[in-house]
């Protein structure tokens, strides 16, 4: 199975990165881009995995202890 984990800032903390990228858009001619936000995406695939809903509650696990900082980051999981 092929995981995809999607990870963002919370709501609320600065994104200083997507704030320079903001920045950047408008310096470029593009002044209507607002609130934008930076986040990164992991892909993997999953060996040996028995079924869709075990495959996710691993992968929930792997985020949980490394892929996502819990304290300012969310995340997203899709498993295919």
């Amino acid at each position: 199975m092929r995981a995809k984990v999607h990870v963002f800032l919370k709501p609320g903390v600065l994104d200083v990165q997507g704030k320079a990228v903001e920045n950047a858009l408008h310096g470029l001619g593009w002044p209507q881009v607002d609130g934008v936000r930076v986040g990164k995406t992991i892909e993997f695939d999953l060996k040996d995995a028995s079924d869709k809903a075990a495959a996710e509650a691993e992968v929930k696990q792997m985020c949980e202890r490394l892929l996502a900082n819990t304290v300012i980051e969310s995340y997203r999981i899709e498993v295919a």
